[in-house]
């Protein structure tokens, strides 16, 4: 079982990146897309924490920067309907804090944003895996990221009713987020629509 991988990055392409070992192994490893973007630029030095899925026709590695993603992304292959790819499209359309709370909360609206996710599917993913997430939806919030604050959820609403997919109005808001913390949800809104 390979648990990590530390090298060279080599290349990236959507939602996967090549990584050559000191061994001159290269690894291709797929990643959701939260991870991607913040991995360094090519030829930087990188080290994941992986999964490893073995199916009847393949043997593939995920990667995570830290164990909080890496934990989740394993609870969330536990659900009944849920494999590797619905979990890769799940972390790519979230943060990991923000898909935790969102099980926990069976927020079936924000499940149902995810790329091949329906209401029943989605309220079935959520039942499953409530409890299972609970404890990583009560970590710190990053730096960034929309918690559970009605100011973001008030923000992304109104991206929403202006024309915003539910995705990029959440990733347009934790963006502003990451530069500080607006006074209010009116200077939040205002501070997406400027960027």
């Amino acid at each position: 079982m390979i648990s990590r991988l530390q090298g060279t990055l080599l290349s990236r392409d959507g939602d996967w990146v090549e990584i050559e070992t000191k061994g001159g192994v290269v690894y291709e490893v797929e990643a959701p897309l939260s991870v991607i973007e913040r991995l360094p630029s090519t030829g930087g030095a990188i080290e994941l924490r992986t999964v490893q899925v073995v199916s009847e026709n393949s043997v593939a590695l995920y990667g995570f920067i830290d164990d909080h993603e890496r934990s989740l992304f394993r609870r969330l292959l536990t659900a009944s309907g849920v494999g590797a790819k619905v979990a890769l499209a799940m972390m790519s359309t979230y943060s990991a804090g923000r898909l935790a709370r969102a099980l926990v909360e069976k927020d079936t609206v924000a499940l149902q944003q995810i790329s091949g996710i329906g209401k029943k599917k989605a309220e079935k993913i959520a039942l499953d895996l409530a409890d299972k997430v609970a404890d990583l939806a009560v970590l710190p919030t990053s730096a960034g990221e929309v918690g559970t604050s009605s100011g973001a959820e008030e923000a992304v609403q109104a991206l929403i009713a202006l024309g915003y997919s539910f995705v990029d109005a959440d990733k347009a808001v934790r963006e502003v987020l990451q530069e500080g913390a607006p006074d209010s949800t009116d200077e939040l809104i205002r501070r997406v629509l400027a960027g």
